[in-house]
């Protein structure tokens, strides 16, 4: 998952009292996560429940927690560079490889909010080491997989054990910290997290090149054992004793359905084509279960998702923002790993250094960042930062297969990250401007959620469209009459998996190259193809903010400390103004 967040003196504001609001002393800079939730600092901000907690028990409360999280962080940030070597060893087709990575999206997002409201009710640190444990397990399961079903199988446990550990470890900071010693907690938590989110890819890359794949799983039961041990015998318990009894279940459940259906239906679509029964089967069926989600959350004593916040036109729409945002950032992330390693031959660490700016330049500019949306509101930000990340995509697609690593990569992630540097502020700032103060924590969680959610549809999404490109350029290819024989069957052999393996035993070297040279610039093509879409959606979510995001005159607005919701204090204004 990547990551948008808040500036942090301006969230910690917004929960202050108002007649305690501290004077701005300057924006904390810190290191930013590109691969947490929106509004993760948001869900610490906002728990409930604050327990008695001594001064030596917060710093195991910060160990247990910073290493929770740098288990999960690291764990998403290494599988994709891993993704290469994975489909090379266990010789598998995209679909495979798309399921690697959504069956523990699909988890997550579907209990992500069960987690939390579990926590609640039943105790944080006791959710929170079942989390641990389930997860640990997982990874030993991942790790010892000898095929490609029990991979998968272990990464969907995985995720349920992440939607577990993950609001827990947030929530077990915000109620163990006092208000006045909050932010520094959450900047602790915070820079560790982004720079684990920012040595991920690089480990994964050299355990990939030295080792073996199946290393990177293995990493965290080793970092999982001091997290549970130091969990049970030095952390507090917490509930919340606002939150509304009972689990949504069905709602969980219908929410796993309805988006398993959806995302199988749509990596099943090239291969198996819209005449297969399969397809169009689970697509409705998705639908369907979707539908019905919203009809229960309607009538649910304990929703999940409250259905009236969405009558707030901000938060919609700022919603709409993240689903396309994100979207766009995953199913790119998605794919540089198959373009820097399989079309342009890079190492895998090489590869894991390509994403190392994005959270530099994202750490660097925070500070900055935070000061223009003062200054200028969250709209124009909003807006003018998707269309950055959207010029950084079509740099992507405007590279070629002998463009250089710099002109290639380095340069357009410089611009998505600068892009991301202009939006991070202003996005979780509207999500809890957009609400009553009260459901502020609710709302980061629905945020949360989204951005898991769209993660799950452009990974489904961006390999459909990717492979059927890569496929009919295969195809075009296959037409040629000169082609050798040699030459076809390389060809034909590269249908359906983004792998280029040409073995040159028995064929001649000349017709090997030939092939690989075809099959390197049809991958090519299929990818850049995928940049300018995450580039569209990039676009539509600059436009989204411009037609429901409001320009409020009101500078408190901004800095978080309307008790009410933009939308509610400023009812009356017109869209836009």
């Amino acid at each position: 998952m990547l990551r948008l967040g808040a500036k942090l003196d301006d969230v910690i504001r917004y929960n202050m009292p108002p007649g305690k609001r501290a004077a701005r002393t300057g924006a904390l800079t810190r290191l930013i996560n590109p691969r947490a939730r929106p509004c993760d600092e948001q869900v610490i901000q906002s728990a409930r429940g604050a327990v008695d907690c001594a001064a030596r028990q917060r710093r195991w409360v910060l160990i247990a927690t910073v290493l929770a999280s740098v288990i999960s962080y690291i764990d998403e940030s290494v599988v994709n560079i891993a993704l290469p070597a994975i489909a090379k060893d266990l010789a598998v087709q995209v679909a495979a490889i798309q399921w690697v990575i959504n069956a523990y999206t699909l988890s997550l997002s579907s209990f992500l909010l069960i987690g939390g409201a579990a926590g609640d009710q039943f105790g944080r640190r006791r959710i929170f080491i079942v989390g641990v444990v389930i997860f640990a397990v997982a990874s030993v399961c991942c790790g010892l997989a000898p095929n490609v079903g029990l991979l998968i199988g272990a990464r969907a446990v995985q995720g349920i054990g992440a939607a577990l550990l993950i609001p827990c470890s947030l929530a077990i900071i915000g109620a163990s910290f006092p208000e006045a010693e909050r932010g520094r907690a959450i900047g602790t938590w915070a820079g560790f997290s982004a720079i684990a989110a920012a040595i991920g890819p690089l480990l994964g890359g050299w355990i990939v090149d030295h080792l073996t794949w199946q290393a990177i799983f293995l990493i965290n039961p080793f970092l999982a054992i001091p997290v549970i041990w130091i969990a049970w015998r030095h952390l507090p318990e917490s509930y919340d004793p606002t939150a509304p009894q009972g689990i949504d279940w069905p709602g969980s459940l219908l929410v796993l359905g309805g988006l398993g259906g959806f995302a199988f239906g749509l990596i099943a679509l090239p291969e198996a084509g819209v005449k297969n029964i399969s397809v169009p089967a689970a697509l409705v069926i998705g639908v369907l279960l979707l539908a019905a989600f919203i009809w229960h959350e309607s009538r649910a004593r304990s929703p999940l998702m409250p259905l009236d916040l969405f009558r707030s036109h901000t938060f919609s729409g700022i919603n709409a923002l993240t689903l396309l945002l994100y979207a766009a950032l995953g199913g790119a992330f998605f794919l540089l790993p198959f373009d820097l390693i399989q079309v342009h031959g890079y190492s895998a660490t090489l590869a894991g250094t390509v994403f190392l700016p994005f959270t530099v330049i994202m750490g660097v500019l925070s500070r900055w960042s935070g000061g223009l949306l003062d200054r200028v509101g969250a709209r124009l930000p909003l807006i003018v930062g998707p269309a950055i990340v959207a010029t950084g995509f079509a740099l992507f697609a405007a590279s070629g297969v002998r463009s250089s690593y710099w002109v290639a990569f380095l340069l357009p992630i410089v611009v998505v990250g600068f892009g991301m540097a202009i939006t991070v502020a202003p996005l979780t700032t509207t999500v809890i401007n957009a609400v009553p103060r009260n459901q502020a924590g609710v709302a980061s969680g629905i945020n949360n959620a989204v951005a898991s959610v769209a993660t799950l549809f452009a990974i489904a999404i961006f390999g459909a469209v990717t492979l059927s490109s890569f496929n009919r350029a295969l195809d075009h290819q296959l037409e040629d009459p000169l082609l050798s024989f040699d030459g076809r069957q390389l060809i034909e052999r590269a249908r359906g998996t983004f792998v280029i393996e040409t073995s040159s035993i028995g064929r001649s070297e000349e017709h090997r190259l030939q092939a690989e040279a075809t099959i390197k610039g049809s991958l090519s093509h299929a990818i850049h193809l995928a940049m300018l879409l995450a580039a569209g959606l990039a676009l539509a979510g600059a436009a989204c903010a411009a037609f429901t995001i409001r320009q409020t005159q009101d500078p408190s607005i901004h800095k978080g400390q309307n008790p009410l919701g933009s939308d509610q204090k400023n009812a009356s204004a017109p869209p836009g103004k």
